[in-house]
């Protein structure tokens, strides 16, 4: 038996109403507890911050999109090489680090949970293979399922009860956590040439729309009570002119009821990295920023939720399932680009980008996510993400929290030219004085996007919890974030500790400990009748047009290893 208590600590847990409070945070065992025998060992960390341990809501950490792009960026697998240590292998890749690799640095950011945001059906096996290497982090995977032949098809006749029973056996036959929903209808226009522009376009062939695919999903999301929303990114990613796309596809799904079952989520749909959405102009030239007025449809609705995707002004890998968008990024940038086509289901295109603050368009996507993060009225919405790596890669969250805590930083970035005069001339940056405090980053990171995928063990220090947690070396009462922002980003980049499960895995910043991966996924309960239906149903289809026979497709449980299974009752 394991306890231990740590002593002393100033505590953010917005779950539980804590707010700066000096707290003792008692573990037993992989808990967290409300009393401890006197043989605990007691941990001082006398005015430090204590967390629950991060929980990044959106990232591409596993899955084949990685290993393409490790192939063809070599040159990034050359940065941020380490050797091994006694406790650690060595490290590789700045963008798209190795699988140790990312486990390592989510823990000495003092995360514990990550989502990988994009997992294709067919190749949920590989995906799985990967989160077994990756180590000391909980993942789910959300299944992708807006391109899908079969989705369109239920969609296109308003077959809810089918797509319902599809979307449970699809979770059980990839071990997904959610639904995801990439460039609706625009993958496998992608597979003609083409895309679609708009809500309204309908996929080539298909007589559906993306607005029918989008809010067929949400009902059946809603039909089968998944612990997390649909998590949706929308159509026309990226193009100026796109803040239309983006209201009239919230706006859509603004009177689809909301389960009983997600009690703990308040939204219906999350929309992820927002600031790829919120684009005013007709192209790059008159481009300009929307986010005040995506910010301002959002402050008046709750059944949205969103994650940001902040630029971080560095060298990166783009990868997404929207193929078109990187194909439209590549003959603009003419950097080397890969397309990796999965039949029936969706596909994905990789590109080198650099976003530099001199660049205007660079500046003004950096500008644009600061603006949504202070126009957002409620932290409880918003998710603090980079779209690692689309935006920029996970290991700059500390340098975010400390522009968000700074107006001074901003402001000093904007007036000594770090960043292009578009940031002044196109964006409200400049008037923006709020500043996030050390609660609203807790929210952010931590109790948000846990209460955002339905979490019920994490995300906070309730007793009964997880103890997962996290310790930052930065006294919350002798630090002022506005002037002392380069010593927030150092504190907020290598935790003090970091717990999870109640073992101790950063100590004095360094990883003294590797555990094996947690791999989350949703069981519903309830459908199996129907979902052999939907199986029976579909399976001469199957037959005829996929490349892989049937008994290859879903994911066997010796692949998911150490597996976290959540159960829905119907």
């Amino acid at each position: 038996m394991m306890e231990f208590i740590l002593k002393n600590g100033i505590v953010y847990d917005p779950a539980n109403g804590i707010n700066g409070e000096k707290k003792d945070i008692m573990v037993k065992d992989d808990i967290i507890v409300e009393e401890v025998s006197a043989n605990a060992k007691v941990i001082d960390v006398t005015n430090k911050i204590v967390m629950p341990a991060g929980v990044d809501p959106h990232a591409h950490i596993a899955g084949p999109k990685l290993v393409v792009g490790r192939l063809y960026r070599p040159e990034d697998s050359r940065r941020g090489v380490t050797q091994k240590t006694k406790v650690t292998r060595a490290e590789s890749g700045f963008s798209i680090p190795s699988c140790p690799s990312t486990g390592y640095r989510y823990s000495r950011l003092g995360y514990g949970t990550v989502v990988e945001a994009a997992m294709p059906p067919l190749e949920a096996k590989h995906t799985h293979e990967e989160i077994a290497t990756i180590p000391n982090i909980d993942i789910p995977a959300l299944a992708l399922f807006g391109n899908n032949w079969f989705v369109m098809e239920y969609a296109r006749e308003n077959n809810i009860e089918d797509l319902s029973a599809f979307v449970s056996a699809w979770l059980k036959v990839s071990k997904g956590y959610g639904v995801k929903i990439v460039n609706p209808c625009g993958s496998e226009a992608w597979g003609w040439g083409m895309n679609v522009h708009g809500y309204n376009d309908k996929a080539p062939y298909f007589d559906v729309t993306s607005r029918e695919v989008v809010t067929s999903l949400a009902k059946a999301n809603e039909k089968l009570g998944l612990p997390h929303s649909i998590h949706i990114h929308p159509n026309d990613l990226g193009h100026p002119g796109n803040v239309p796309t983006t209201l009239e596809t919230l706006d859509s799904l603004k009177n689809i009821k909301k389960s009983p079952k997600a009690d703990i989520r308040d939204q219906v749909v999350h929309i992820c990295h927002l600031q790829f959405h919120s684009y005013d102009g007709t192209n790059w030239r008159d481009a300009s920023s929307g986010a005040e007025e995506v910010a301002k449809y959002i402050n008046g609705h709750d059944h949205v939720t969103c994650d940001i995707g902040q630029v971080t002004l560095d060298e990166t890998t783009t990868m997404t399932a929207d193929a078109p968008m990187e194909y439209d990024l590549f003959k603009l940038s003419g950097l080397k680009w890969a397309n990796k086509d999965i039949e029936c289901e969706t596909a994905a295109g990789i590109i080198p980008c650099i976003y530099s603050g001199r660049s205007p368009v660079g500046a003004l996507q950096w500008a644009i996510g600061l603006e949504l993060f202070l126009h957002l009225k409620n932290p409880w919405q918003v998710c603090l993400t980079t779209d690692h790596p689309n935006a920029g890669p996970f290991i700059r969250y500390p340098r975010i929290i400390s522009w968000l805590m700074s107006n001074q930083r901003r402001m000093e970035m904007i007036e000594n030219g770090e960043v292009h005069k578009w940031v002044q001339k196109r964006t409200t940056l400049p008037t923006l004085e709020r500043e996030y405090d050390f609660n609203d980053i807790a929210i952010i990171t931590r109790a948000a996007p846990a209460k955002i995928y339905g979490f019920r063990d994490r995300g906070a220090l309730t007793p009964g919890y997880k103890a997962d947690i996290a310790v930052y070396d930065i006294n919350p009462n002798e630090i002022d974030p506005s002037r002392q922002y380069a010593e927030i980003e150092k504190g907020f980049s290598l935790a003090d500790y970091t717990i999870k499960d109640g073992q101790i895995l950063v100590k004095d910043k360094e990883i003294v400990k590797v555990k094996e991966s947690q791999n989350m996924w949703v069981n519903v309960q309830g459908y199996e009748h129907e979902e052999q239906n939907v199986i029976n149903k579909i399976m001469p289809f199957f037959t005829q047009y996929y490349s892989v026979k049937w008994e290859n497709y879903p994911v066997h449980d010796h692949y998911v290893s150490n597996p976290i299974r959540i159960d829905v009752k119907r």
